[in-house]
């Protein structure tokens, strides 16, 4: 399968375009700058640097391809500042062009990477979200006219299944947890540290750590190698269609979170203690429905949460990190 990774240069597209080039797919990639492009490159893979609002940047690729997976966009977390314009023209129109792009040039395939702020009003019930649940967004704050212009991305990637026959695999993803030696994001255009990252760093040098608001909320918590082991088996799958809920399908509360961290990165004799902040905010809660995902993708969780945990510790001395990838 000869397959173009557009978006590849981030924490989830480096997994991927590894783990392609290891079990011997034709992999090519791209990024909006050369960040790890000679990693690619020494692995024998195509890479160019590509900006997905300018149409014709799009000539520079290859055009013999059996699948796009489209991981390229913008989001609030690598926004610093604020600036909806540019979720317009990366996430709208460069999604318009990769769609152009594939019908041009017959590409039968395009797998996408959807928020799951799509369902954001089905958030905090307690209720699994199956995959065809209705849209509720949420029109103010930071992320609005970001779900905004990725649900319109999805409604582009079904018109053009319909209207071309272009077969379309759309993954919700919630956050997709992994190791990395950045732990920082944006929040309402200004950098935070990544709390599980945080956690995790807290947790090694024993300091305690603090539990806010309700202990037993829980949310699905998903590794990145399972969400990799998903877009596999959709490369390959050549009946899939239309969303899928990226997930666990099992619960897990912020005090097990908490603990499971303590567990698997406080060193015996220097365990973290656990404070609990009860007057303080608790996070947020969903629960996702995947028995689409298992039942067409045959997809099964490899890593369920203490798991992922042990995983990433080993991550730590990945040499990607240890030689400045992803730094």
């Amino acid at each position: 399968m000869k397959t173009l990774i557009i978006g590849a240069t981030g924490s989830t597209g480096l997994y991927l375009t590894d783990y392609l080039n290891r079990h011997d797919y034709n992999v090519i990639v791209t990024g909006l700058k050369p960040r790890n492009s000679n990693f690619y490159k020494s692995k024998g893979m195509e890479y160019f640097s590509l900006n997905i609002s300018k149409k014709e940047e799009f000539e520079k690729l290859p055009v013999d391809v059996d699948c796009v997976v489209l991981l390229a966009g913008m989001m609030p977390a690598r926004m610093e500042g604020y600036d909806p314009y540019k979720y317009i023209n990366i996430n709208i129109t460069g999604t318009l062009n990769t769609l152009e792009f594939c019908r041009v040039n017959n590409i039968p395939k395009i797998i996408f990477a959807q928020s799951h702020s799509d369902v954001a009003g089905h958030w905090n019930t307690g209720e699994y979200i199956k995959h065809d649940a209705n849209r509720i967004l949420n029109f103010k704050g930071d992320h609005a006219v970001y779900i905004i212009s990725k649900t319109t991305a999805v409604d582009l990637i079904e018109h053009y299944h319909q209207e071309y026959g272009i077969q379309s695999i759309v993954f919700r993803l919630p956050t997709i947890y992994c190791y990395c030696p950045d732990d920082t994001m944006f929040v309402n255009g200004i950098k935070k540290k990544i709390a599980y990252l945080t956690i995790i760093k807290q947790a090694i040098e024993g300091e305690p750590i603090e539990i806010w608001g309700d202990p037993n909320i829980a949310k699905d918590i998903v590794y990145v190698k399972d969400f990799i082991q998903m877009i596999e088996k959709a490369i390959n799958n050549k009946t899939a269609q239309g969303m899928y809920n990226v997930g666990t399908g099992m619960p897990t509360t912020l005090e097990e979170q908490i603990k499971g961290i303590i567990e698997v990165f406080s060193e015996s004799d220097k365990k973290s203690s656990i404070v609990y902040r009860p007057e303080m905010p608790s996070q947020t809660s969903y629960l996702y429905d995947i028995s689409k995902t298992k039942n067409d993708l045959h997809y099964e969780v490899m890593y369920p949460y203490i798991e992922m945990l042990k995983d990433m510790k080993e991550e730590i001395n990945n040499p990607w990190f240890i030689n400045g990838i992803l730094k």
